[in-house]
């Protein structure tokens, strides 16, 4: 399937490692030129050399957006290759490790900024020209902690503030062929991340989760969840407007009940 994203720019936070390069990979691999941000400058030399490098079309830009004055640095980034990206994938989220159910204001204030906020205020900036052009796709990387509880408080909350977000706004821009949409992952394995640790560390704990949580009874991959998102970035999805998909392997329990 041609996803007719050839040529696009394509913007990707939290790009560095992990879903977000596999999110690259995956959208240059249909032709689209990728601009990849990310705190880790090493780690996006290292993605743009596997990506063919500048020759090729692909930018990285190395911010980190959880700072106050990140997202605009990034915009200011883009504002200069005087190109606005007709494709963002707003991937860059997390808990923070702030975990307390009771923490204080300020982390849940934090962990809102990262998961929601950055993502605002990017959508706020590049929007205008998709609307103009008449052709954008939005994508956010949500989790299935938006449904249910499969994490801390704040994250919880923050990522049901996200999809309610795309829900919204979702509606306002789709008679401009602009779509919004979210995707919401399970337990994916990640190089270098919480499952790959714990697989070393604690490899009891990881068999008892895939036992009892995981229905397909292992974690899901990058590929798997990097291939919805370009689905969704792609022509393909113009009728999904404020889509909200649960890619999770049967890790939840949530209902959703078809509207009435």
């Amino acid at each position: 399937m041609d996803l007719g994203v050839r040529g696009k720019l394509a913007l990707v936070t939290g790009a560095g490692r992990g879903l977000g390069a596999g999110i690259c990979r995956t959208l240059a691999a249909e032709g689209a030129r990728i601009l990849a941000a990310a705190r880790t400058a090493t780690d996006l030399d290292q993605l743009l050399a596997d990506l063919g490098g500048a020759a090729a079309g692909h930018r990285v830009c190395a911010v980190d957006l959880s700072a106050a004055d990140g997202p605009g640095r990034l915009i200011e980034f883009v504002q200069q290759l005087d190109r606005s990206p007709e494709i963002v994938v707003n991937n860059v989220g997390g808990n923070l490790g702030y975990t307390d159910p009771l923490g204080p204001l300020s982390e849940w204030r934090a962990v809102m900024r990262l998961n929601v906020e950055v993502a605002l205020e990017l959508n706020r900036a590049f929007l205008p020209a998709m609307r103009a052009a008449r052709w954008g796709r939005i994508c956010h990387v949500s989790s299935i902690a938006a449904l249910e509880n499969q994490g801390p408080p704040a994250y919880c909350a923050a990522k049901a503030a996200l999809n309610a977000y795309v829900r919204s706004l979702g509606r306002f821009v789709a008679p401009d062929n602009v779509i919004l949409t979210a995707v919401m992952p399970g337990a994916v394995f990640t190089p270098g991340g919480y499952w790959d640790t714990a697989t070393r560390e604690r490899p009891e704990h990881v068999a008892k989760y895939l036992r009892e949580r995981m229905a397909i009874q292992r974690f899901g991959r990058i590929d798997e969840i990097a291939g919805l998102v370009a689905f969704l970035c792609s022509e393909h999805a113009s009728f999904c407007v404020g889509s909200c998909f649960l890619a999770d392997g049967g890790q939840g329990r949530v209902f959703q009940p078809a509207d009435r």
